[in-house]
């Protein structure tokens, strides 16, 4: 939301009008975040019983936390929970796969490489653990959050691409390929993932595309000893289209993260 909302919509929002949308209301209380005048046209808006119900139970928090214990000093030793706790073991399985293949390519020259054979899915099922309901024990928390949706997606995929792009480069270097040939596949397949996750949810996405590239590429190129042109020297400039048209496909289609964030996917 680029300009201040309207005064009905302001007024819509204050009485708790069920009829205004999902991506409104997400735009609504981000806008609220950073405009002190929009905050005060939504508490003038409020009907004056609960206003002042709203003032007595400020009264009284104020009143606990005055007569309360003191709080606690930070501990000294945090324990690893939520997202890091989840993803970390699947960082854990992409870096040994990543070195598994290297020792591969380098025991067994006359084959496909590895690496560049499984570079499109070694981060999908990071970015899955990062986003999904079934693993997240804060998921409704963080469903409630006006932010939760696209950029929480984004931010946490990127975490995981900071991750497991720094250990492909040096599997790449040390086996002698091409960036273009393992870092487009896998930005490209990483960007379908969450393109397809808009619709279906990351962790299906993510399975079914790691499925689908193993069972139509993977094994073929190991079953015929040859790797497959999708992999080639000049197949760069289609992995760069797909990644581009993938990427704008997800900013576009934004909102339908929004969606499964709020829980209904």
């Amino acid at each position: 939301m680029n300009t201040h909302p309207s005064p009905d919509l302001i007024s819509r929002y204050a009485t708790g009008d069920t009829d205004v949308d999902e991506a409104t209301l997400w735009a609504m209380e981000a806008h609220l975040e950073t405009c002190a005048d929009c905050r005060d046209h939504v508490t003038a808006a409020i009907d004056p019983g609960t206003q002042d119900l709203l003032a007595r139970v400020a009264e009284g928090v104020s009143a606990g936390i005055a007569t309360g214990p003191a709080p606690a000093g930070p501990r000294r030793r945090l324990r690893r929970t939520g997202v890091a706790a989840r993803v970390l073991p699947w960082l854990a399985t992409a870096g040994l796969l990543i070195g598994a293949a290297v020792i591969f390519e380098r025991l067994f020259p006359e084959m496909p490489s590895l690496v560049l054979l499984l570079a499109p899915v070694v981060p999908l099922l990071p970015v899955a653990a990062a986003w999904s309901r079934r693993t997240d024990p804060a998921w409704e928390l963080v469903a409630s959050m006006p932010r939760t949706g696209l950029q929480l997606l984004l931010r946490r995929t990127l975490s995981v691409l900071a991750a497991v792009i720094p250990a492909l480069a040096l599997a790449a270097w040390g086996t002698g390929h091409s960036p273009a040939l393992w870092l487009l596949p896998c930005l490209a397949f990483t960007a379908g993932t969450l393109a397809l996750g808009g619709l279906f949810g990351i962790d299906r996405a993510a399975i079914g595309l790691t499925i689908a590239w193993s069972a139509a590429v993977v094994v073929p190129s190991m079953v015929t000893a040859r790797l497959p042109a999708l992999l080639s020297g000049g197949s760069w400039p289609v992995w760069a289209v797909l990644t581009a048209l993938l990427v704008g496909l997800v900013l576009v289609r934004g909102a339908d993260h929004r969606r499964f964030g709020a829980g209904k996917g």
